[in-house]
């Protein structure tokens, strides 16, 4: 295990969602579920972020900042849509101003769906996202031993 997979931070943003999912998200860091046991830490500055979580889905006022907040990430990074909003734009796919979901902003690694998405249905999405986290280090490490 590298050290950003044994304590990895979370970033979260909400983009337009109707707060069901970040009220989830809430409830994983709380005692009840308690996230913190297992080291992950949830920080407001995505530069010191490892894992982007995104609940709602993307719109024209909401695009550029998910962006800006993925493009503010260090590599390696991971992206987890939570809710079905940030899969798919959800009940709001018909909605005048959404996009879509959150892969239409920027690359999403794990899909965690749900109305709304429960709390270990969160927490099993991180554990994913370690795994890619883990994957994504390895292959950063071998290009620069290549370079």
């Amino acid at each position: 295990m590298t050290f950003a997979t044994k304590s990895p931070w979370v970033t979260h943003y909400d983009g337009s969602s109707c707060n069901g999912c970040d009220i989830e998200v809430l409830a994983a860091l709380c005692p009840g579920y308690d996230v913190e046991r297992f080291g992950i830490i949830n920080t407001g500055n995505p530069k010191h972020a490892d894992i982007f979580l995104v609940t709602g889905s993307v719109n024209e006022r909401n695009i550029k900042v998910v962006q800006e907040i993925y493009n503010q990430m260090v590599e390696p990074k991971v992206v987890i849509a939570c809710g079905i909003c940030a899969c798919s734009a959800g009940i709001f796919h018909d909605c005048y101003n959404v996009i879509g979901g959150v892969d239409q902003a920027i690359p999403v690694d794990v899909y965690a769906p749900g109305c709304a998405v429960r709390p270990e249905a969160i927490i099993d999405a991180v554990v994913q996202g370690l795994g890619i986290l883990e994957e994504k280090s390895k292959a950063l490490q071998a290009q620069k031993k290549g370079a």
